[in-house]
């Protein structure tokens, strides 16, 4: 039977952010273990895991490391964490081919480019022979270098992204083609020269949809293997930003690069759609206040919770995840019945001083840097402290089974409640919430710090939805941004 060794090294940098990705920062298993933390996720590890029984092959682990979006990843991380892959590889018995989950959009302190030099370490190290097919966030900012060193990459098709665990499959079965049939990826790459906003990332609604759905057809292509579109992701500072098309066929490099350009010519066809007319904080909180009061009225349609999208501290995105900007707001217009979740280490603490049922006087969130508002002062008792870790066993956002917040605290403030956490976490779960006794259908208002992601989620329960432009290191509009390293022209910066 044949082995494929699998690995994956992950992270989202954001480039306008001063919080440096350390090796701290990075969770990473190897050996059995990676089986044992991954093989029942509806991550693309998962998908590799499963994909060996379905298609043929062994697995053999080697390292498995992510770490939550923050800012560029340090030289000493991505040299320690890259060195540990490649020694486990050479350490490896006999394999014939690389499973490699990647992002698509690390940044290193001295590596703009972390995946593709990643990738160019490992053909340093292993040769041009050696298969390393590549799965990559459909927020990758490709690069001719990611193309050039790998053999095909497989990109998410969702956002939210529920298909991990599918990439990995198809992963793992253009593998076994590969081994097995001897087809011969040659793959394209496409850019066109924009950056696409976070706003209109949503697969699931134009004009995305439509892209995905022509990339799914091509595939139905005979000689055409994998057909990718990526959204790319604004908040990198680097050449290659932006959203990009690669088309892998089999021994057809005309065919993957007319192909590339077609769906390149639809995303740059896209651009005059992407307007933005979204409410500040003060108008979403008015306007959510007035839609709680027409659920309250017996004759209203309207259903709860409304959900008020922090787009300007989207934790997934790379933000510190303490942005008061809508908190604010919300004890400034006595809105009630609310639930928001803000990382705040200090104020865990001085609940926990308290201990349940204590009363606490706190200055929450704000305490980051300056651009996600200054801490709140709320009053109030603690009604629970937790250990922060709950389990996701639906397909979400990122496809992990398992999440630690760190040590959490809730703090009921008259009939609303602050969630103060030890550790940022992304709010792709409702588990989040439903792990610390709050019943998020029975809240008036929710407030999540994120941008597409969280929809595979709260879209179910949501009576409405509400994107909220505020400032913060994820502001929806890249026009609030200063870039310097990407290829210019590019829409819409000129």
């Amino acid at each position: 039977m044949k082995i494929v060794a699998i690995g994956g090294i992950m992270h989202e940098s954001n480039t306008f952010s001063d919080t440096p990705t350390d090796f701290a920062a990075f969770s990473h298993t190897s050996g059995d273990a990676l089986f044992e933390g991954w093989g029942e996720t509806h991550h693309e590890m998962g998908g590799f895991i499963q994909g060996a029984a379905q298609h043929g092959y062994t697995t053999h682990p080697t390292l498995m490391a992510s770490a939550t979006p923050a800012g560029r990843v340090t030289d000493d991380a991505f040299d320690r964490l890259t060195d540990t892959l490649i020694q486990q590889l050479k350490a490896a018995p006999k394999y014939e081919g690389l499973l490699l989950a990647l992002h698509g959009a690390m940044v290193v302190e001295s590596y703009p480019d972390g995946d593709g030099e990643v990738l160019r370490r490992l053909r340093t190290e292993f040769g041009n022979e050696l298969p390393i097919v590549v799965t990559l966030d459909h927020h990758a900012n490709v690069s001719e270098q990611m193309v050039a060193n790998s053999t095909a990459l497989v990109i998410y098709k969702t956002n939210p992204h529920i298909d991990q665990r599918q990439r990995g499959l198809q992963a793992g079965k253009l593998m076994m083609q590969i081994l097995q049939d001897g087809v011969n990826p040659t793959q394209a790459l496409a850019k066109p020269p924009m950056l696409l906003n976070i706003l209109y990332q949503n697969t699931s609604t134009p004009p995305m949809n439509a892209l995905l759905t022509a990339a799914r057809q091509l595939e139905e292509h005979p000689d055409v293997l994998v057909a990718n579109v990526a959204a790319g992701y604004p908040y990198a500072d680097v050449y290659e930003a932006g959203p990009s098309v690669v088309v892998v066929t089999n021994d057809n490099p005309q065919l993957a690069q007319n192909e590339a350009d077609r769906l390149s010519e639809m995303l740059w066809n896209i651009r005059g759609q992407l307007t933005l007319d979204l409410p500040d904080a003060a108008q979403a909180v008015k306007q959510a206040i007035s839609l709680v009061g027409e659920i309250s009225n017996p004759d209203s349609s309207q259903q709860s919770p409304v959900i008020l999208v922090e787009m300007g501290d989207n934790i997934g995105g790379g933000s510190p995840g303490d942005s008061t900007i809508i908190l604010a707001e919300l004890m400034r217009q006595k809105a009630s019945g609310f639930v928001v979740v803000l990382y705040d280490a200090e104020g865990v603490q001085r609940c926990i001083q308290a201990g349940v049922g204590g009363e606490v006087s706190l200055h929450v969130g704000g305490k980051s840097d300056n651009r996600h508002g200054t801490p709140v002062p709320i009053h109030g008792n603690v009604r629970l402290i937790h250990d922060g870790r709950f389990i996701e066993t639906e397909p979400r956002h990122g496809g992990q089974r398992y999440h630690n917040q760190g040590l959490t605290t809730v703090v009921a403030v008259g009939d609303s409640l602050v969630v103060l956490t030890s550790r940022r976490q992304t709010p792709f779960s409702l588990q989040q919430l439903y792990s610390l006794g709050i019943d998020a259908t029975a809240m008036q208002m929710i407030v999540v710090k994120a941008a597409i992601a969280y929809r595979a989620a709260y879209e179910p329960i949501a009576g409405q939805i509400i994107e909220v432009d505020t400032p913060g290191l994820t502001a929806v509009n890249p026009l609030h941004f200063t870039y310097r390293d990407v290829r210019r022209p590019l829409f819409p910066l000129d």
